[in-house]
Parts: structure tokens; sequence; C-alpha cells
């Protein structure tokens, strides 16, 4: 004889309801402490961003790298009103032509890379410095990430001369040598206060190879970059493209 269905007790419902309610309850939890975590972090970056307006970087992951492979580099800080004019002025010629007119992204550069197809980057002077001072050195989407949110930020908190004087102290020019005084004194025996256009010129076109191309005894190719960068320097000081570096 077939047993009978026990009728359904009034209390599953109810412990069900309970348990949507509970797990709810987790999930809200989890949010709210995800996004105090994010919180706290964006808290914290814009806090380290700050404090590198005023205060000198001591460095960044490459260069800590380098320290250790080669056991001591040359690098010796000087604010912007020791460093040649000429030499601020090369650098953007060289790397960022239009950096007193854009917010962090060229926009008209990289739409110009895209459209030609060429592998070459379009990076600014305030992504690059972002990346030397914040990040480490290589290709992936985490680190483009990061360095686009602290290329916003920088551009928000620094002023451009700020970015520029930074870059310059922190840049590559040889093997071991971080910074235009060192790199100064490293190839011409002089200081970045001193540095002449040709000189400037020179150091600016060794930056996107730094371990392959030699200021003080340059290829031909170092020769023909360093005279197009003297006529950029020249150009952007003339139509007010070098305006945003003040003094």
């Amino acid at each position: 004889m077939a047993r009978a269905k026990s009728p359904k007790s009034p209390r599953q419902p109810q412990r069900k309801a309970g348990l949507l309610r509970r797990v709810a309850g987790q999930i809200e939890r989890f949010w709210r402490k995800l996004l105090l975590a994010i919180g706290v972090v964006l808290v914290l970056a814009f806090a380290w961003v700050a404090l590198y307006r005023f205060v000198p970087p001591p460095g960044g992951i490459y260069l800590a790298q380098e320290y250790r492979r080669l056991g001591e580099i040359q690098r010796d800080w000087v604010p912007m009103e020791r460093i040649a004019p000429v030499m601020a002025r090369s650098v953007i010629a060289a790397e960022d032509a239009n950096f007193c007119l854009h917010w962090g992204f060229d926009m008209n550069e990289i739409r110009r890379v895209i459209e030609q197809g060429s592998n070459r980057g379009a990076s600014t002077l305030t992504q690059q410095t972002a990346k030397n001072v914040f990040l480490w050195h290589g290709r992936n989407f985490l680190r483009k990430g990061l360095e686009s949110g602290f290329t916003l930020m920088i551009e928000a908190l620094w002023p451009k001369r700020r970015i520029v004087e930074v870059y310059l102290n922190i840049a590559e020019f040889d093997e071991g040598v971080f910074g235009i005084e060192a790199a100064a004194r490293h190839y011409f025996r002089t200081t970045a206060a001193d540095l002449t256009p040709v000189q400037a010129a020179r150091l600016a076109a060794v930056l996107p190879a730094p371990k392959s191309r030699n200021a003080a005894n340059p290829s031909q190719f170092v020769r023909n970059r360093a005279a197009s960068i003297m006529d950029g320097a020249a150009t952007i000081a003339r139509d007010g493209r070098a305006n945003c570096l003040g003094g």
C-alpha cells in the first residue's frame, strides 16, 4: 500500500526566503568592501602622485632593477631652474611636440599612428613619466591601464613644467645613467644648466634607445635626428607650444 505524501511544511518557503536574504546580504557586503577597497586605493594613488608634485621621486621600478643589475647608477636630481631651457624644449620637440596642448594623451598622434598602421608608439611625456616613476617597463594591458590612470592623475595634479622636470630627472640616457644632470656630465663633462642647443638635441635624440645611441660620439642617424630636434625646439619656441614651461 502506497504511503501518502506528507503535506509541505509552511516553514519551507520561509527558510528559502531567509536563505535568499542571507545570500543577498553577503553579496551586498562583498560589493561594499570591494568599493571601499577601490576607494582606498584611489585615495592612496592620488596622495602618492600629489606628493611627487613637491618631493623629488626617488626613482622607479626600472631604475631599481638597473641598480641591482649594475651595482651602481649615476643620477643627481636638479630642479628645473638648473636645467637649460633649450633642453626642455628639445625633449618636447623630440618626444611630444604637442605636450603643452593636450591633457596626457595626444589623440591626433594616436589617430595618425593607427591610420598609418605603424608599430611605433604614441606615448606622451606624461605617459612616459607615469611609467618611469610609478610602474614597470613592459607591454601588457594591466600596465597600460595603470599607466593611463596615473597619466590622468599627473595631468590633474602637476603643472606641465613639473612633468618635464620629473621626466628629465628620471629618464635613462645611457646604461646606468639616469637624469639630465648625470647625462650632461657623462657625455659632455658639463652641467644640465650649461648644455648647448647641439648637446641638448643630441641628448634628446638618444632617449628612445639610450643603450644603443651615443650623444658624445653620435652615429650619422643620431646627428640627423639631433638636427631635426634643434629645428623642432626652435619652432615650438616661436609658435608658443613651449609656453607651458613658464620661466
